[in-house]
């Protein structure tokens, strides 16, 4: 797995680890953060978070313009500390329920989508550099999959960060997180505002909930502990928001010291010196650009639909937790809540590959002693664990999604390296059509949760939710990566920077799509919800299943060095003449 790998690899992976991690604790407590500090209803705080989504996604494609034209490291540089900039402003804590503040929020919001736009694309386009060196061609798709399992190690610690972040802020004021607590102060606080006739009433329910709870509360000051609340609940994610600062400077700090080793990758790639570098080059012809720019735009048709359905992770399927699950685990499955629990099941998986791929006997016996280290750990946190364990907050199942992907890409690599031993692994556009189908499954297990459901909190098992992140984890490894791979492989030399900005930018229009859900949430049916998802992913499938042919045709003219293109083109003219 980890064989004939460049170097550069790893310090990019890391280096886009720590600027995950940061993003990844903000977006996981975002659509909360906008539902508690402003008051916003599911539709209205589901389409800001789409609309910012969709701006993350957006902005490469205009990254790998500046990239091509520019410098592709000074690039990702930039957009560190444009990033940073944002994560900052957002960081201080600021009015709750305040039109001001919505739009410091706007503004940092806008600076780490332009940040992105820098970062992203343009790193991993450096990434595709590295397998340009026919020393590690063979190694592309595999290297992608480490370079996206790296990212999800510092996503899978991103929930829990921003758990510890408010639990220590409400530690402060002797409060505690309640999930419908946030929507019901904010309820009283606009009856108290407009003198509505159900204010008692509303009062009444903040009571109840925070009583039930333990937490005292005096009803004649009423506004004031509702202020107060909320007041604590947005500054514990501000905190959240400054550990994603801490993350972008030790992501800087790794960058800058792994600088040599991918130092041929993001160069200057300014018109005069590329063109005068390539031209004893051969090049794609006309027809050939135009056969992969046209399997490109395909692709990406497909991938808008994958990201408007997998991207529910902070939105819908958030909502989901927060609304239809109670914040109890009974069994087995408690321990999946602490994030060392997943990080040594994490470490067993590798060690038992290890016994079995390390080519000494020192290996496999240092493997074995890890994988009983690890069993061991796993058995401790089982029986520490309390049970029931309680106090579960909706953005900790987004922690599940990463950790399926860390565990299982050495599954995947393996059984595709086993495929390819035996001249059967799909190609890169059939794993996407396979993906597409599995978010399919995964949404159905969603509907079948969602049958019968009684609209109260506690009606659904954690497991069907998380059996759904494991579901779309394993369609993400397929399409994911694999489209990542296939786009550094197939994009003309010349439109590098923009293609991958392009793949971007359908994830963006995905992204704005994943306020539907949010806009029909309590107007239809969920499972008639889930089932509008089902059927986008399989007409996406059909889709992709249909040009199958041309988008293999092109995937293996890539893999062809352009020199036996040129000379099998030559040939060919020759004959007609």
């Amino acid at each position: 797995m980890f064989k004939n790998q460049p170097k550069g690899l790893y310090f990019l992976g890391l280096s886009n680890m720590g600027e995950r991690f940061g993003y990844y604790t903000m977006l996981s407590i975002l659509l909360l953060f906008l539902q508690a500090k402003f008051g916003f209803s599911t539709a209205v705080s589901g389409q800001i978070y789409a609309i910012f989504m969709a701006v993350v996604y957006f902005m490469p494609v205009a990254g790998g313009w500046v990239a091509d034209r520019w410098n592709f490291s000074k690039c990702v540089v930039t957009g560190i500390f444009v990033m940073f900039a944002g994560y900052f402003i957002m960081s201080i804590p600021t009015d709750v329920r305040a039109t001001s503040s919505l739009w410091i929020l706007f503004g940092a919001l806008f600076l780490i989508a332009v940040g992105t736009g820098l970062f992203k694309g343009n790193l991993q386009v450096m990434v595709g550099d590295l397998y340009d060196n026919p020393q590690y061609s063979s190694q592309r798709d595999a290297g992608f999959s480490i370079y996206y399992m790296a990212i999800n190690i510092g996503s899978m610690f991103a929930p829990g960060t921003a758990t510890a972040m408010c639990n220590f802020a409400f530690s402060r004021s002797d409060l505690k997180y309640v999930s419908d607590l946030p929507a019901a102060c904010n309820a009283y606080l606009d009856a108290a505002q407009t003198g509505a006739a159900d204010l008692t009433e509303k009062a009444a329910a903040v009571a109840d909930l925070a009583t039930a709870n333990g937490m005292d509360v005096d009803i004649t000051g009423l506004t004031q502990w509702c202020n107060e609340y909320i007041t604590t609940l947005s500054t514990g994610y501000s905190y959240g928001f400054g550990v994603a600062c801490v993350s972008l400077i030790i992501s800087y700090l790794i960058y800058l010291m792994g600088k040599k080793t991918f130092s041929s990758a993001g160069t200057s790639t300014k018109k005069g010196s590329s063109e005068q570098s390539a031209s004893s080059a051969p090049t794609l012809t006309k027809e050939q650009t135009k056969n992969r720019m046209v399997a490109l735009l395909l692709v990406f048709a497909v991938v808008i639909f994958f990201w408007m359905v997998f991207n529910q992770s902070g939105a819908a399927l958030t909502e989901f937790a927060k609304s239809c699950i109670a914040p109890v685990c009974y069994g087995a499955t408690r321990i999946s809540f602490n994030v060392w629990a997943l990080v040594a099941f994490c470490i067993a998986i590798y060690a038992g590959f290890g016994i079995f791929q390390s080519s000494t006997t020192s290996g496999k016996t240092t493997a074995g002693i890890v994988l009983v280290c690890m069993i061991s750990f796993i058995v401790y946190f089982y029986v520490t664990t309390p049970n029931p364990l309680t106090d579960i907050q909706p953005q900790d199942y987004q922690q599940f999604n990463p950790f399926f992907v860390v565990a299982l890409t050495p599954v995947s690599l393996a059984l595709f390296g086993w495929l390819n031993s035996k001249g059967k692994e799909p190609s890169a556009p059939r794993k996407i059509g396979y993906g597409m189908i599995l978010a399919a499954m995964a949404y159905g297990l969603m509907a079948l949760s969602s049958i019968g459901f009684e609209g109260t909190s506690g009606s659904v098992s954690p497991n069907w939710l998380i059996s759904t992140y494991l579901l779309l984890t394993f369609a993400e490894l397929l399409l994911s990566p694999m489209g990542i791979s296939f786009v550094s492989k197939v994009a003309p030399p010349q439109y590098k920077g923009a293609m991958m900005g392009a793949w971007f930018g359908a994830t963006a229009i995905g992204n704005y799509l994943v306020m539907v859900p949010m806009l029909l949430w309590g107007k239809l049916p969920l499972v008639a919800i889930w089932g509008i998802l089902i059927g986008l992913c399989l007409i996406s499938a059909i889709f992709i299943f249909s040009i199958m042919k041309k988008l293999e045709s092109v995937t293996e003219e890539a893999e062809t060095p352009l020199e036996q293109l040129a000379e099998a083109e030559k040939l060919s003219s020759d004959v007609e003449a």
